[in-house]
């Protein structure tokens, strides 16, 4: 059945953290809108749809809503920013709060406004994980997400991205968590290239974050795919992980199956515990994003 926006309101809520204005509202199938997916963001709401348009009946509830209403289409190019439908003109740019800790969200971006809502409960599990004396990489680290809960779990966060946008991203979170960008590293590059460096050097961490997008091609024209070379990453990551130390595995690509991704995961980290999680409870259509939490013995 076609589920009211409000009606999938009233029922997520009631799975959300405390102090949470960002998260799924509709999640396509899972809530009986096949190619639909509407994301609360604050006081403004995203819709996003792939290969359909906007369900008539539910383009007018939400124009109804008396709040910023933005559209993206995911067939096409997904770096293309969101288009506002309906509501009054705020500021693109704004703060929201997941889990008491506050994330610059900006809505005139492309891919996404600065924060991967899927990846939630794992944030949650880095802090918790993070402790003071303790050293967290966090590679394809795209506005700093994962670093501001370990710092705020005590660790000592190195924030790695290609994209300098990025780090001063990363830098604006820390500050809104009243975090002193400066005692916190950031490192810009190839991930692969920084690895082979930090192992080098005899750099390691306690923990490692690594979140890669499905595909990229470094400025030596390498190239990463997901499906093919995630298991190489694994193990080049290996080496720079503290013993005792973890490791969160996670890609949203689909054309990995989950099966495939235990393996080459188990294959690059022989004799490590891997342990596979939920998707946030308010994601109720497709399992498609594969996680894994890495232990050494």
């Amino acid at each position: 059945m076609s589920r009211t926006y409000r009606h999938c309101l009233d029922c997520k809520k009631g799975l959300i953290p405390a102090e949470t204005d960002i998260f799924r509202v509709i999640d396509g199938e899972g809530d009986g809108r096949l190619g639909v997916f509407v994301d609360q963001m604050g006081d403004r709401v995203l819709v996003s749809t792939r290969d359909c348009p906007i369900p008539t009946d539910l383009e007018r509830e939400l124009r109804e809503l008396g709040m910023p209403v933005f559209h993206k289409k995911l067939e096409q190019n997904q770096k293309e920013a969101p288009v506002q439908i309906a509501g009054p003109e705020l500021p693109l740019q704004f703060t929201v709060t997941e889990q008491g800790v506050r994330f610059k969200i900006d809505m005139s971006t492309g891919y996404s406004q600065g924060i991967f809502l899927d990846q939630r409960d794992h944030r949650r599990q880095v802090r918790e994980r993070s402790r003071p004396g303790m050293r967290v990489l966090n590679t394809f680290a795209y506005t700093g997400a994962f670093s501001v809960y370990a710092a705020l779990g005590g660790a000592q966060t190195t924030t790695l991205d290609l994209a300098q946008p990025c780090l001063d991203w990363a830098r604006e979170n820390f500050s809104l968590n009243g975090i002193d960008p400066s005692t916190q590293y950031f490192c810009k590059g190839d991930v692969r290239r920084w690895l082979e460096r930090f192992a080098r050097q005899g750099r390691s961490f306690h923990g490692i974050i690594l979140d890669p997008p499905t595909f990229s091609r470094d400025d030596r024209g390498r190239v990463f795919r997901v499906e093919s070379h995630y298991g190489e990453l694994v193990a080049q990551a290996r080496e720079c992980l503290e013993p005792g130390g973890w490791m969160l595995c996670t890609s949203n690509c689909r054309k990995l199956s989950h099966e495939d991704f235990r393996r080459m995961v188990a294959e690059a980290l022989p004799g490590f515990r891997l342990t596979h999680d939920p998707m946030p409870p308010d994601f109720t259509g497709e399992d498609y994003l594969k996680r894994l939490w890495i232990d050494w013995k």
